[in-house]
């Protein structure tokens, strides 16, 4: 059974993994560079530019490819989704029209509007960044400022976090020909849901939060994720049942509405929400696995990705598809020296012993078997344990193995980083 999988970040060598744990999958892979630990287990590997849809079309035609299962979010926008499908290749992965809930974040918030979908933030688009400055003027409180775009993770300013109003009056400036789509402030515990989908049929996974912030503490400037966690239980504690139930209901209501619209959606969605003292608030939506989450939840899943593929494609997805292991999972980045801002490649880097982990390889260098840094996020460790204090346990031993200028965030999974989280929720709900 052959299928392609679109990308070479960390995320994509987790599906690679994942889907290779059944025998009778062929693995081909695309990617714009070359990640050593998928180029390991793909039969054929095209090192090219995901986004090239033309290229990868033909790539999959010579192969025979039946399945495609795309891992970022760019080839999604280019419509690579839409071409494979024409030829009679499955995919993992909407319709560029679908993924819009993604790539166009006032699409998305028109869309839940639109169909009265719960958890939308209150919101303004502008077509101008003077249109933008004189909002942000007079607006009484504070505001997150968007490009409405993809930015990778990176494109946010918040007001009363980031930046003060004149902050956001300049960045808001900053964006020139592009829509902007301003805010209101959400405060709250941020947590992720992702789920399978197949355009009828939601699946979801294990919680996980992401640490979006360069440094330790949570400060610093916004980066593509620097670690991130789950428990064993698969929940959190400032996430009740209730505030659950209600997050997957907007998920799911958002899929419906894009059937309504024309546009079925079928693949990952993504659910990124800020839990707030009245519930949660999507502050976006990703049409495709998270960057690190993915490697939380792939790494404890016990079914057959393939087959959860296979019936995504068909449209034929239940419950009794997915089931996860009843582990906590740690995931602690690697990222280069100077990384975000001015990252150095070049550098070697030398893994140690690992106990309980995996490694995901991402954006480095494999020259005559000595690891080198590129500029993005080098490599990720995921510790797994029967709590959260033993995968971080083993998740930080790993990282602190690793030899060469590389550098992480040490407090992504401790217990006292994850009690602070615990008791912001309680006091905002107090």
């Amino acid at each position: 059974m052959k299928i392609l999988v679109a990308g070479g970040g960390g995320r994509e060598h987790a599906i690679c993994l994942a889907l290779t744990k059944n025998a009778n999958v062929e693995l081909y892979s695309v990617m714009g560079k070359k990640n050593p630990g998928i180029a390991k287990i793909a039969r054929e590997t095209l090192i090219h530019a995901e986004t090239d849809v033309p290229a990868v079309r033909a790539f999959a035609k010579e192969h025979n490819i039946q399945y495609a299962f795309i891992g970022p979010e760019a080839p999604l926008e280019a419509g690579l989704a839409d071409a494979l499908t024409k030829e009679g290749i499955g995919c993992v992965g909407p319709v560029k029209a679908a993924a819009r809930i993604e790539t166009d974040k006032g699409f998305c918030r028109e869309l839940m509007n639109k169909h009265g979908i719960d958890g939308c933030p209150a919101y303004k688009l502008c077509k101008t960044p003077e249109e933008a400055a004189a909002f942000i003027r007079q607006y009484p409180g504070d505001l997150a400022v968007k490009p409405t775009g993809l930015t990778g993770g990176k494109g946010v300013k918040v007001m009363g976090e980031q930046v003060d109003r004149e902050g956001a009056v300049e960045y808001a400036m900053t964006l020139k020909d592009q829509v902007i789509i301003l805010e209101e402030r959400l405060l709250g515990e941020e947590f992720t849901l992702m789920a399978f989908t197949d355009g009828k049929t939601l699946v979801p996974m294990p919680l996980v939060q992401d640490h979006k912030r360069a440094f330790e503490g949570d400060v610093g400037p916004n980066t593509g994720g620097m670690g991130s966690y789950s428990l064993e239980d698969h929940t959190f504690p400032f996430v009740t049942e209730t505030d659950y139930a209600r997050a997957l209901s907007i998920m799911q209501a958002t899929v419906n509405a894009l059937a309504k619209e024309g546009s079925p959606y079928k693949g990952i969605l993504y659910g990124q929400f800020m839990n707030t003292k009245t519930g949660p608030k999507v502050i976006e939506f990703n049409a495709r696995f998270g960057d690190p989450e993915a490697m939380n939840v792939l790494t404890i899943l016990n079914s057959d990705l393939f087959t959860i593929a296979e019936h995504i494609i068909s449209g034929t997805l239940s419950a009794e598809d997915v089931s996860f292991e009843k582990k906590a999972t740690v995931c602690k980045y690697l990222v280069p020296t100077g990384y975000p801002d001015k990252p150095h490649a070049g550098d070697v880097i030398t893994p140690g012993p690992a106990e309980n982990t995996i490694l995901y390889y991402a954006n480095v260098e494999l020259e005559n078997s000595v690891l080198k840094t590129l500029t993005s996020r080098t490599m990720a460790y995921v510790g797994v344990g029967a709590g959260l204090a033993e995968a971080e346990k083993y998740a930080e031993a790993a990282c602190r193995n690793v030899t060469g200028n590389v550098r992480y965030r040490s407090d992504i999974g401790t217990e006292t980083l994850f009690a602070k989280r615990i008791a912001h929720m309680k006091e905002l709900r107090s």
